[in-house]
């Protein structure tokens, strides 16, 4: 049985200048140990997803209309707030996109790191500390027992990103969620916090939902990737088969605009056009109006998610009826 199994989430945004549809019937499941990659453009919906799952969207303006999450047999869209607790920051951890504003800056880090401790465990204040301690220094922060005592400010934000990590890992969860962790930071320092995450991923046993834009990174980390864009899942399927075999034409342009894919010399591949309006949910396919193969069928109906092959599925109606083929 998958450890987390989202069925037809769907979250809005209800504000003055109209509905939001930020998460339109998505659903995927996790297993565990397993990483399972979500990948978009900005605005594709993958953060609002895990903050929907997490119950972080401020409500109001967001909404969740509808769908489940199904978290070893608690629905965390439908359970009470003691339930939510419970699981929120124990079970299930996450790693937010920009430390510096995630981190409060008028507490020190050890009572950042701590809190979840205090909170799940309640152990002494001393016990907390020497095991936020050690987190510290497992994530790769030196002189962890001196700069423990720090704010936020008096760290870089390699540093700061580490400070997350361990207040996320802190607690042993069973599913850690990274939204962009590495997307501030420089080359050396992603490809030590994702060395980090494999590590702590492989002793703890813990399944991880990795959200990045990044394909590069989700070839060397995912087992699987589901593509996101407008609020709903284009293609998902397990990393290899998606990044040899891709199927819908979305999958493929963001496989185009990685720069080191590209042959040297020539023009630097961009998708045309922009992202969709949230609120003006288009009839057919969303990303027809950018796509180099849409036609006249792209634009009648939407495109459900459906299996092509076992474990890879896709929304693409034209792929599905062989009529064109995106392939690297």
């Amino acid at each position: 049985m998958a450890l987390l199994t989202v069925t037809d989430l769907r979250t809005t945004f209800h504000t003055r200048n109209g509905v939001y549809r930020a998460v339109d019937g998505v659903s995927f499941s996790v297993e565990r140990g397993e990483t399972l990659g979500i990948v978009g453009e900005s605005g594709s919906g993958k953060s609002v997803t895990c903050y929907s799952i997490m119950g972080l969207v401020p409500q109001p303006p967001g909404r969740i209309e509808g769908g489940s999450a199904m978290f070893d047999g608690v629905d965390l869209l439908r359970c009470s707030p003691r339930q939510a607790r419970s699981v929120r920051g124990k079970r299930i951890s996450m790693i937010f996109q920009d430390p510096m504003t995630s981190l409060n800056p008028y507490l020190r880090i050890s009572e950042q790191v701590i809190e979840p401790l205090l909170i799940h465990e309640r152990i002494s204040r001393k016990e907390a500390l020497g095991r936020a301690l050690a987190m510290m220094e497992a994530v790769g922060i030196n002189d962890a027992a001196r700069r423990i005592r720090f704010y936020p400010h008096e760290f870089s934000g390699g540093m700061r990103q580490r400070v997350m990590i361990a207040m996320a890992l802190v607690t042993r969860p069973e599913l850690l969620i990274a939204d962009e962790p590495t997307t501030a930071l420089d080359v050396t320092v992603q490809a030590q916090i994702l060395d980090l995450i494999r590590r702590e991923q492989r002793e703890l046993g813990m399944a991880v939902m990795f959200v990045t834009h990044d394909l590069g990174v989700v070839a060397g980390l995912c087992d699987r990737v589901q593509v996101m864009y407008g609020g709903r899942i284009m293609e998902t399927g397990d990393t290899l088969t998606l990044f040899r075999s891709p199927l819908h034409p979305y999958t493929r342009a963001l496989q185009r605009s990685v720069p080191g894919l590209q042959p040297k010399g020539e023009e630097l591949f961009t998708i045309p056009g922009s992202p969709p309006d949230p609120s003006k949910p288009a009839a057919g396919c969303g990303f027809a109006p950018r796509c180099a193969f849409a036609a006249d069928a792209c634009t009648k109906a939407r495109p459900e998610l459906e299996l092509a092959a076992p474990g890879h599925a896709h929304a693409c109606v034209r792929a599905r009826a062989g009529e064109i083929s995106v392939g690297a």
